[in-house]
């Protein structure tokens, strides 16, 4: 129950700000190593400071035959950065070009989209409140590939 409670005081606050443990990341991704090769990966929800999804594709990059991987802070006031790698030295994750954005870095953002059509395949944890119907159904009108760490009951969606 107190892991409940932590989820149900985010819901009173309007804060759906999670982070993916980087285990969870390796047990998951491990599957999808072949849909990596030569891609450009976008984490489009992910502060490269502390997602585990930067942190997995970074120190996997060469491993995975990554082209190019690219995230995007966000901050709902200020204008933020991304971030991007193109390989080089795939153990310090804090290595990559860092390019300042206009805008606060929200994926639907003219910013964010262009990045998103960039991009080959995007992996990331989506605010959950807007995934259904934001989220998800910008990656769909761009014809996008992508895993998203998500509530089981979204299968259900007709968004989906």
């Amino acid at each position: 129950m107190a892991g409940n409670s932590n989820l149900r005081t985010a819901k009173s606050v309007k804060n759906d700000e999670f982070y993916t443990e980087i285990s969870d990341v390796e047990k998951e991704l491990k599957h999808y190593r072949n849909h990596f090769k030569d891609a450009v990966v976008l984490c489009n929800c992910d502060d490269p400071e502390w997602s585990s999804f930067w942190r997995y594709f970074h120190l996997n990059f060469e491993f995975l035959g990554l082209k190019k991987l690219i995230s995007t802070h966000y901050h709902e006031t200020e204008p933020t950065y991304k971030m991007e790698y193109e390989g080089g030295n795939d153990n310090d994750t804090t290595v990559g070009v860092i390019t300042h954005l206009k805008t606060n870095g929200d994926f639907r953002s003219p910013e964010c989209v262009e990045l998103l059509d960039e991009a080959t395949i995007v992996v990331t944890n989506p605010p959950f409140s807007i995934a259904r119907d934001d989220f998800v159904p910008l990656l769909l009108e761009h014809n996008k590939k992508f895993i998203i760490v998500g509530d089981l009951n979204w299968c259900s969606y007709k968004t989906f």
